[in-house]
């Protein structure tokens, strides 16, 4: 589905990210593999310390925290925030909706629109594609997109396809009008057949959760796991990613008129950095214009880890001037979307430590 949206913009970015950090080397014993193997897998797929949240922290909190260093920093007020957007796949609660949490918790106006969206990869491009489309009313000047997740525990710690990767985070992005006549065009892409490549089997009202569930088994890669934690089938992913992103980044150009070497950055979702060499040889990029040093640095955290990249990589010098960005998330669905738009001249783009 191709998308066009006009008059729209990003004026700011903040990336939330634990203090605690997770050396890889400091798990390897966790997994039923010789050391030789898992340093092998370390330098192939770029794993090498990931951020994750102590126990009991949630997602409204790194959300809270993160907003609360806006307002104090007078970079965000409240009374400005028309709608708030939270893309999450781990709430605080099944109900209430926790954007609703962060609204009570932060004090906020009660003429707003108060959104949790279930979403993952690409759920920073399904939550912009919500902020572009919220930002047609009138009376919606300002939204607050907020993309969040503590996935990590929900990884099994024996896991060694999941657990070096995982991360957690928030990121707050604010998203309003523009007066610049802009046009970003977007398409996104859904396939809910190969769902169960990204899975967690309990916890849900489909399967709750019991004792059952929560008993560890060996997978046929000598994994160990249970339902109520998360199950990722790698090879499935790697070639959904690698057979179905290059020709939707081709369509969406093509769409745009707009040339690969126009393209400033391509600020993809990071998955690991083997598979991002491997999607920017496919499309005909350089690597160097499809950063990859996410998961090595801070873990993958779904929605977050395009928002992290973009504050990691290009921080300062979006406060500055301006770029044209390719941005793309892929997997958890299966979902597949990218948008193509001018960001820069933020009034922030940083991350902050919780």
């Amino acid at each position: 589905m191709d998308l066009l949206f006009k008059n729209k913009q990003i004026t700011g970015i903040l990336t939330v990210l634990p203090e605690k950090e997770v050396l890889f080397e400091d798990e390897m014993d966790n997994y039923n593999f010789s050391r030789i193997k898992s340093l092998k897998l370390k330098m192939t797929m770029g794993y090498n310390k990931h951020r994750v949240v102590e126990e009991g922290v949630c997602v409204s909190d790194l959300c809270c925290h993160g907003l609360n260093y806006l307002f104090e920093k007078g970079k965000l007020q409240k009374d400005e925030i028309d709608a708030l957007l939270l893309v999450t796949q781990s709430p605080d609660h099944f109900m209430p909706p926790t954007s609703n949490i962060i609204q009570g918790k932060l004090g906020l106006k009660t003429d707003m629109i108060c959104m949790d969206i279930n979403q993952g990869c690409a759920g920073f491009i399904i939550g912009l594609i919500e902020a572009f489309l919220l930002l047609e009313q009138a009376s919606i000047k300002k939204v607050v997109l907020l993309n969040a997740d503590v996935i990590s525990r929900k990884v099994s710690k024996r896991d060694r396809n999941s657990n070096p990767l995982i991360g957690d985070g928030a990121s707050v992005t604010i998203v309003e009008k523009s007066n610049n006549d802009n046009i970003i065009y977007g398409n996104i892409q859904m396939d809910g057949t190969h769902a169960d490549a990204l899975l967690i089997p309990a916890g849900g009202f489909r399967e709750p959760s019991t004792e059952r569930t929560a008993m560890m088994e060996e997978d046929a890669n000598g994994n160990f796991r249970s339902k109520d934690n998360l199950i990722m089938k790698g090879d499935e992913v790697f070639n959904f990613v690698q057979t179905e992103v290059p020709p939707m980044i081709e369509s969406l150009l093509k769409n745009a008129s707009v040339t690969k070497e126009d393209v400033d950055y391509y600020m993809f979702h990071q998955p690991n950095r083997f598979m991002l060499q491997k999607l920017a040889d496919k499309i005909g990029v350089p690597r160097e214009k499809m950063p990859n040093n996410i998961v090595e640095n801070f873990g993958n955290a779904s929605g977050v880890s395009i928002p992290t990249n973009i504050t990691y990589n290009l921080g300062e010098r979006l406060e500055k001037e301006k770029m044209k960005l390719c941005v793309s998330g892929f997997g958890v669905g299966l979902t597949w979307g990218s948008l193509l738009m001018d960001v820069g001249n933020l009034n922030f783009c940083e991350q902050i430590n919780y």
